[in-house]
C-alpha cells in the first residue's frame, strides 16, 4: 500500500486507474464521531466511522467489485459482465470495468422491487437492467432467481464473466487485502470492528490483531434495509462468515434510516446501511453496559476504539428516507403548494418594455394631429380612450389583455383581445403564493385545451399579455411559452402604458415616456412606430 501519494494527485495516461486504485491512493477517511452522537463517550468509547464512501466510486462495494473484476476478466475474451446486484456492486463494476478492462458491457439483474431511484441511478452508469419477481434478496442457490440466471449466462458463453459476489471468495478478500490494512495502519489502537457479515474485516483481524472483536449486524426478521441480509439469508451463505465473527446484532431499517440521518446533518454524510451498523454497534455496546462487561473490550489507555464501517451515501435513499421516517424528522416546506404549481421556465427576454415591445406589435394606420394622438392615449387612465383609428395591430400579431372586462373597455391597444383573468386590486403572484397559485391553475387550465377561436386567433402569431402591472402577464407568458406559443409580456403592464405619450414625425410616430407642459413635452425616452409605405 503506497504512501507516497499525500498530495492526492493523479496523472498520465492511467491517472483514472490511480485514482480508483487503493494502492496508488492515501487511505480512506476514519473519522472519529462527535461526541452528540456518541451516547457512550463518557464510558470510555470511541466510535470512529471508515468511510468507504469515500472512494471514487462512493460505496463500500467498490473495492470487492476491484478485486472481482481483477481476478475474473481475461483480457481480449471477456465481452460482457453480469452481476445480481441490488445496486452499489454492480455500479462499482460497471465504473471499474470501463476504466481498468475497457469493458463498457455490464449487465445489471436485480429484483423489481428496487426503487425508481435506484434503477435510473443504474441507468445513469450505462448499465443494462433485467428486472426478476420474487424476493427481493433470494439465496443464491435458489435456481428461480436472478442470481443463478446470471451464472447460467456465464457458464453458456465464454465472453460473459459473472463475478458472482454471493459465492466468489475474492468478494471478502478484498477487504483482507486492503480495507482491514489501512484501519489498523490508521488506528493502531483498535479493540473493535462492526461491519455487517464482516467475513473480509473479521478474517483479517482473526490473523493481525486477534484481541479485535468482530461485531457483525444483521436485518431484524421481516424488515429490509438496502444492502445488508438477514440472519436467515446468511444461512446459505458459502463465505466462512461464522468463524469470521464474534457476535451478530439485529436491526431494523427504522433506527438505520434514522440514525443515517442523524450523521448527515452532523458532516458524517452517509446511506442507511451506515445507521444500520452504527446502530448494531450501540445495541451491543448498551448490552455489555448493562451486563457489566463494557470494561474488558479496553486496551491499554483504558478507552474502547470501535470502527464501523460507512458503506454508501444517502442521496439515492431519500424517498426512502421520508417513507420510512415521517415528516416529523423532516423541517416543513414554507409555501409548498408552490411544488405543484408554475412549473415552467422564464425568461427575461421574454418580459419587455413598452418602447421595445409596441413596435413589435403595432403600426401606424394614418396620421394625425399631435393633439389627436395624445387625447387618445391614457393618463391615469383617459375615459373613452381609443387608439385604433390612428394605430393598428399588425397582422402577424396579438395582444391578449388579461385585465377585467370594465377596464379594458375604459382602454386598450388596438386589436386586443380581452381574457379577464386578473383583478386590479390583486396582489402580484410574485408576492402572494396565493394568488400565484389560483392564477396558474386557471391558465393552465384554460390553455391546456381551449376553445377553437382562441386556438385560432393565437396560432401562427405573436403574442404580448397585458396585465395591470405586468407580474401577472409574466405568469401567462410562462404558461403560453411551455405550450409552445411565442409569447412576451408587457414591463409593468398597463401602469407602463400612462407614462406613454405620442407625438407626430413626418415618417413616423414617436411614443415618448415624459410629461407635457406649456413648452410641449420633455421626452425622457422614445420608441419609433413604423408607418406603412
Amino acid at each position: 500500500m503506497s504512501n507516497t501519494n499525500y498530495l492526492n494527485v493523479y496523472k498520465g495516461a492511467n491517472s483514472v486507474q490511480d485514482y480508483f486504485n487503493p494502492d496508488s491512493a492515501p487511505p480512506l477517511p476514519l473519522v472519529e464521531i462527535p461526541d452528540r452522537l456518541n451516547p457512550y463517550r463518557r464510558d470510555g468509547v470511541r466510535i470512529y466511522a471508515k468511510m468507504m464512501t469515500m472512494h471514487p466510486a462512493n460505496n463500500v462495494k467498490a473495492m470487492p467489485a476491484l478485486n472481482l473484476l481483477e481476478k475474473g476478466v481475461v483480457p481480449g475474451k471477456t465481452k460482457t459482465i453480469i452481476e445480481y446486484s441490488s445496486g452499489s456492486t454492480v455500479i462499482s463494476m460497471s465504473l471499474i470495468s470501463r476504466v481498468f478492462h475497457g469493458v463498457p458491457d455490464v449487465r445489471a439483474f436485480l429484483s423489481n422491487k428496487t426503487s425508481l431511484a435506484k434503477l435510473r441511478l443504474m441507468q445513469f452508469f450505462g448499465l443494462d437492467i433485467t428486472l426478476f419477481g420474487g424476493p427481493s434478496q433470494p439465496e443464491p442457490t435458489d435456481g428461480r432467481g436472478g442470481i443463478r440466471a446470471a451464472k447460467r449466462m456465464a457458464d453458456d458463453n465464454e465472453s460473459i464473466i459473472n463475478p458472482n459476489q454471493y459465492e466468489n471468495d475474492d468478494n471478502w478478500k478484498a477487504h483482507v487485502r486492503w480495507t482491514g490494512p489501512q484501519i489498523l495502519r490508521q488506528l493502531p489502537e483498535i479493540n473493535l470492528i462492526c461491519a455487517g457479515t464482516v467475513t473480509g474485516l473479521g478474517m483479517f483481524f482473526k490473523e493481525a490483531k486477534s484481541s479485535v472483536f468482530r461485531l457483525g449486524v444483521c436485518t431484524a426478521p421481516g424488515d429490509r434495509v438496502p444492502g445488508p441480509r438477514s440472519f436467515a439469508l446468511l444461512a446459505p451463505v458459502e463465505f466462512p462468515w461464522k468463524s469470521a465473527v464474534d457476535h451478530i446484532e439485529e436491526v431494523g431499517s427504522h433506527d438505520s434510516f434514522s440514525l443515517s440521518l442523524d450523521m448527515c446533518r452532523e458532516g458524517i454524510v452517509c446511506g442507511p446501511s451506515s445507521g444500520f451498523n452504527l446502530k448494531g454497534l450501540f445495541q451491543f455496546i448498551e448490552k455489555q453496559k448493562a451486563a457489566g462487561k463494557l470494561g474488558e473490550y479496553a486496551g491499554e489507555d483504558g478507552e474502547i476504539h470501535c470502527v464501523f464501517l460507512c458503506c454508501d451515501l444517502p442521496y439515492q435513499y431519500i424517498n426512502e428516507y421520508f417513507d420510512k421516517l415521517g415528516p416529523e424528522y423532516f423541517p416543513s416546506i414554507t409555501n409548498e403548494a408552490l411544488t405543484r404549481v408554475d412549473l415552467y421556465r422564464y425568461d427575461e427576454a421574454w418580459e419587455k418594455d413598452a418602447t421595445t415591445a409596441l413596435p413589435l406589435f403595432l403600426e401606424v394606420k394614418r396620421l394625425g394631429t399631435e393633439e389627436e394622438v395624445l387625447s387618445k392615449l391614457p393618463k391615469g387612465v383617459t375615459k373613452g380612450s381609443n387608439l385604433s383609428e390612428t394605430i393598428s395591430l399588425k397582422d402577424d400579431a396579438v395582444i391578449i389583455d388579461i385585465r377585467q372586462p370594465g377596464d379594458f373597455g375604459e382602454f386598450s391597444l388596438p386589436g386586443s383581445v380581452n381574457l379577464p383573468f386578473v383583478e386590479p386590486l390583486t396582489a402580484s403572484p410574485f408576492s402572494d403564493p396565493v394568488v400565484l397559485e389560483a392564477l396558474w391553475l386557471k391558465l393552465e387550465e384554460y390553455f391546456r385545451g381551449p376553445h377553437n377561436e382562441v386556438v385560432s386567433l393565437l396560432q401562427g402569431r405573436r403574442i404580448l399579455v397585458l396585465c395591470y402591472d405586468g407580474d401577472s402577464s409574466r405568469v401567462a407568458t410562462s404558461v403560453l411559452r411551455a405550450k409552445g406559443y411565442e409569447a412576451d409580456s408587457l414591463r409593468g403592464g398597463f401602469q407602463g402604458l400612462g407614462d406613454l405619450q405620442v407625438r407626430e414625425s413626418r415618417s413616423h410616430y414617436i411614443v415618448a415616456n415624459g410629461q407635457r407642459s406649456k413648452q410641449g413635452i420633455t421626452v425622457t425616452r422614445e420608441v419609433e412606430l413604423a408607418t406603412p409605405s
